[in-house]
């Protein structure tokens, strides 16, 4: 069965609506409209709703760059949201970057949940994360405060000390972290014979490592998949693989999780949306997950 899965209770984001390329979301207090390239359908809302309640709407000048446009010189370039789950809480500082993004990806709270239950299940104590493409460290905040001993790796030193700033917010120390291409990181752990408990990846369609690595999906997702699976402990373990590419299915990562692990147990994938307000679905990428205990 695949899974249509959706952040049920976070109180400090919405999805009001979205089409024609674009979405309008609440961040906390603020309101941000921003492009959206799988929203291709019309807007629910009126133009004029849109513009009523959008705070700051970004404006694109390429394909990948463009400008925020504020509707009161007093809004801020910064601000801080809570995620609160069953099991933890964690604060994130987002900010309006020059390529529409804003230091977090709102769906990926489901898999917080996942990640947060899982290593509450653990009898092992201190189990080890890790966190490969981990951007600005929201998943490896909801490990860190799990109980997890969490590392977390990602290739652009910016955003790893976004990830720190967040992790002071949060209240919480020692995420070991670490700047490198994720693939050369998870071969030298290999070597080391190191394990994990927890394995979170979230790789991008394209990415750059920090000596100039190339990153492909659809090139390089089978020789991480092959290599990450040997890290994981053999009695108790969860892995999340999160894609969000448009041609990208639910079974290719299932197919993927099955060929490179084949004894996988308890496997769940699916796709990932945002319900909006307004009623529709914004679909933002597909999953595999699994998890087992002693």
């Amino acid at each position: 069965m695949i899974s249509l899965l959706t952040p049920t209770h976070w109180k400090d984001y919405e999805l009001i609506d979205c089409g024609d390329f674009e979405k309008l979301e609440r961040f906390g207090n603020l309101v941000l409209s921003r492009p959206e390239p799988q929203a291709v359908w019309k807007k629910t809302l009126s133009e004029n709703d849109w513009k009523k309640q959008t705070h700051i709407r970004f404006k694109g000048r390429s394909a990948t760059s463009g400008e925020w446009v504020k509707n009161s010189a007093h809004l801020p370039d910064r601000w801080n949201v809570e995620y609160k789950n069953d099991d933890v809480t964690i604060n994130l500082r987002l900010g309006l970057t020059s390529f529409k993004h804003v230091g977090v990806f709102p769906e990926q709270a489901v898999n917080w949940d996942y990640i947060s239950s899982s290593i509450k299940k653990f009898k092992t104590p201190s189990p080890k994360v890790l966190n490969l493409f981990a951007y600005t460290g929201a998943a490896s905040l909801i490990a860190k405060a799990a109980g997890a001993d969490t590392t977390h790796v990602d290739s652009i030193k910016q955003v790893v000390n976004w990830a720190n700033e967040n992790q002071e917010l949060s209240k919480l120390k020692d995420v070991r972290w670490v700047v490198e291409d994720a693939l050369k990181f998870v071969k030298r752990e290999l070597k080391r014979g190191k394990k994990y408990n927890g394995i979170i990846l979230d790789p991008p369609a394209f990415g750059h490592g920090p000596n100039g690595e190339k990153w492909k999906l659809e090139d390089h997702i089978q020789e991480m998949m092959q290599d990450v699976v040997q890290l994981l402990d053999e009695e108790e373990h969860f892995l999340i693989l999160n894609t969000y590419s448009l041609g990208f299915s639910s079974v290719i990562v299932e197919n993927l999780i099955k060929t490179s692990f084949p004894q996988v147990r308890n496997l769940e994938t699916g796709e990932l949306y945002l319900q909006a307000t307004s009623g529709i679905k914004l679909p933002l990428g597909v999953f595999g997950k699994f998890n087992t205990f002693k």
